[in-house]
C-alpha cells in the first residue's frame, strides 16, 4: 500500500478486513497502540499495532494510516450504519464552517474515498523544505487525536458541536503551555515547542484559559489520558523530567481524576517512547543540515529504488557493463571513468522509469552515489560476495 498515490484507503480498508485482533482491542489498549506508535505526540514511526507490513513508508504516510485507522477503529465500535467513508467525510463536512480553510474546494465534491485522501492529505502536515524534512508540524499532528474524539462524539450524537472542539483544544493548549512555562530554565527546544503549540491551532481564542478552567473541560477518561500524555511529552523537551515537573504531572492526573497506576504509565510511556525513539525524531535530534540532507536524501532514494526493485532490477540486466560495475562496486572503490559510466547509464535507465524522474533533474545527480549504495541489495546474492545473511 502506498499512501501516497491514489487509492489507498480502499486498499488500506481491503488490507484490514480481516484483521479481528486490531478491531477486538479493547479501547484502552487501541489508544495505548496508537501511542505506541508515536501517532499520540505527532512523531509516527510504526503503524498502529502493526495492522499491516509498513516498511519503507514516510512519516507522514505512517501519519496518515494511523489516522486513518484510528477512524476506522471508532467507526467500527460505534455500531453505525453508515459507510465509512461517506461517515468521515461528513464529519469534515459538519466542522467546515469552523477554522478549516484547507479544506475548501474539497468538500463540496461527491463523496468518495479518493475525496477523503485529499483531506486526511491535507489535514496531515509537514514541512514541505526537502532539505530539513523536519516534522515541524509535529503538534499538528499530535493534535490529531482531537478528530478522532470529536468523530467518536459525532458517531454518538450525530453531530458536532463547535464548542466541544474549541474547549478540548483550549485545555490542550493550556495545560501544555503551563507544563512549557513553568519550566525554571527553558532551552531553544522548549521556546520552539511553545510557539509550535501557540501557532498550530484551529481554533485561537485572544486569551487562554486558566488551569481551573482546563481541568474543568475534560470530560471522558479519553481526554483525560490524552491530555496528559499531551503534557509529558511538553515535559520531555529537554530529555529529563525533572522532580518539579514530575510533581505537576502527578498532580495534573490526579486533577484529571486517573488513578496512580495510570500517571505513571504515561510517565513511563513517554520516557520510554523519546529515549527509544530519539535519534528517530527530527526535533529531538541537534543535525546539521548537510546531515539531515544526507540522512533524508537517503530515506528517499531507499523508498524509491524499494519500489521501483523489479523493473529496476530487470533493466540492469539488460546492461551488462553496468551490472559488472554495480557489482564490483560492493567489494572495491570504482575509478573516476567508472563513476562517470555508471552515472551516464543509470540516467538512461531512470528515463524509462518515471517515478525515477527526479534524478532527471538538474542537481539530480548528486543523489546517485545513493543509489549504487542501495542497489546491491537488489542483486542476486552470488554477485555480492560481502553479503551477510540474517
Amino acid at each position: 500500500m502506498n499512501p501516497s498515490a491514489s487509492g489507498w484507503i480502499n486498499k488500506l480498508l481491503i488490507d484490514v478486513s480481516k484483521n479481528d485482533v486490531l478491531f477486538n482491542l479493547k479501547k484502552d489498549w487501541f489508544y495505548k497502540s496508537l501511542r505506541d506508535s508515536g501517532f499520540i505526540y505527532g512523531s509516527n514511526l510504526t503503524v498502529v499495532e502493526h495492522a499491516f507490513n509498513h516498511k519503507n513508508l514516510t512519516e507522514d504516510e505512517l501519519c496518515k494510516t494511523n489516522l486513518c485507522l484510528a477512524f476506522l477503529y471508532t467507526h467500527k465500535k460505534s455500531g453505525s450504519k453508515v459507510d465509512f467513508v461517506d461517515s468521515v467525510i461528513g464529519f469534515y463536512s459538519a466542522i467546515k464552517e469552523l477554522k478549516s480553510s484547507f479544506f475548501q474546494n474539497l468538500l463540496g465534491e461527491k463523496k468518495s474515498s479518493e475525496q477523503l485522501e485529499k483531506i486526511i492529505n491535507r489535514r496531515v502536515q509537514i514541512d514541505a523544505n526537502v532539505l530539513t524534512k523536519n516534522f515541524n508540524y509535529f503538534i499538528i499532528n499530535a493534535l490529531l487525536y482531537i478528530d478522532v474524539l470529536a468523530y467518536q462524539t459525532y458517531l454518538l450524537e450525530n453531530g458536532i458541536s463547535i464548542s466541544y472542539l474549541k474547549n478540548l483544544e483550549a485545555a490542550i493548549t493550556s495545560i501544555s503551555l503551563e507544563v512549557l512555562n513553568a519550566k525554571t530554565t527553558k532551552n531553544k527546544y522548549d521556546e520552539s515547542l511553545i510557539k509550535l503549540f501557540e501557532s498550530s491551532l484551529r481554533y485561537q481564542n485572544n486569551q487562554l484559559i486558566d488551569y481551573a478552567q482546563a481541568i474543568a473541560m475534560v470530560k471522558t477518561s479519553k481526554e483525560a489520558y490524552y491530555i496528559l500524555d499531551i503534557a509529558c511529552m511538553a515535559s520531555w523537551t529537554d530529555a529529563i523530567i525533572d522532580d518539579k515537573e514530575y510533581q505537576f504531572l502527578v498532580k495534573l492526573g490526579r486533577d484529571l481524576k486517573l488513578n496512580n497506576e495510570r500517571i505513571a504509565q504515561s510517565i513511563k510511556t513517554v520516557n520510554t517512547f523519546y529515549t527509544t525513539n530519539k535519534d528517530n525524531i527530527a526535533l529531538l535530534s541537534s543535525k546539521n543540515i548537510v546531515h539531515s540532507f544526507y540522512n533524508n536524501s537517503s530515506k528517499m532514494v531507499h523508498k524509491l529504488i524499494t519500489r521501483n526493485s523489479k523493473r529496476l532490477y530487470r533493466e540492469l540486466k539488460d546492461s551488462k557493463e553496468l551490472m559488472i560495475l554495480l557489482t564490483q562496486s560492493t567489494i572495491r572503490d570504482l575509478t573516476k571513468e567508472e563513476q562517470k559510466k555508471v552515472q551516464d547509464q543509470l540516467l538512461d535507465i531512470f528515463k524509462s522509469i518515471p517515478s525515477l524522474a527526479i534524478f532527471l533533474l538538474p542537481g539530480g545527480a548528486i543523489l546517485l552515489p545513493l543509489v549504487i549504495k542501495f542497489i546491491p541489495k537488489l542483486l542476486p546474492s552470488a554477485f555480492d560476495e560481502n553479503r551477510i545473511k540474517k
